[in-house]
């Protein structure tokens, strides 16, 4: 049984959204805390959940060079905060929008997960496209974490201008 066209679930699809990996992901994740030398910093509130995150970046060259953040969410944002937070350093600003614009695909459009071993754990999160008041949550870092790499590009493309 899924949830019902008006968004609500039972209990059932309850235990199906928040497998046991999604619940392990989300109690072991790394706790990176604020960046203090940060190149931006971005928050973002899910209106339907109230789930918050702030995160800080650093790019140098073109790389993701420095990572922190603060959450509160449920499980699921928990989740892709987990995942984002244990991967992120080392991956290119071009790779990361990449793999914000898959997850998008992969919960609104019936797109596969994100591709490459590295967001290989962003897989468990399939579920979640099947109830859509879940996805705001489930994206929040993502959209965090653009919303600040715009910031540090915005100088950059208006000394272009």
């Amino acid at each position: 049984m899924r949830g019902s066209r008006k968004g609500f679930m039972s209990v059932m699809d309850l235990g199906d959204l928040y497998s046991e990996k999604i619940l392990e992901i989300a109690g072991n994740q790394p706790i990176p805390g604020r960046l203090a030398d940060a190149d931006a910093s971005a928050r973002r509130v899910s209106r339907v959940c109230g789930s918050t995150i702030e995160v800080d970046i650093s790019v140098t060259d073109g790389v993701i060079t420095g990572y922190g953040h603060e959450i509160q969410a449920c499980a699921l944002g928990q989740t892709s905060a987990a995942v984002v937070a244990t991967n992120i350093v080392g991956t290119s600003v071009e790779e990361f929008r990449r793999v914000r614009d898959e997850m998008t695909a992969m919960l609104k459009a019936d797109g596969p997960p994100p591709a490459g071993e590295r967001w290989s754990d962003l897989r468990y999160l399939q579920p979640v496209r099947e109830y859509r008041p879940r996805h705001t949550s489930t994206l929040l870092v993502f959209d965090a974490v653009c919303d600040a790499l715009d910031k540090i590009e915005a100088p950059k493309v208006a000394a272009t201008a």
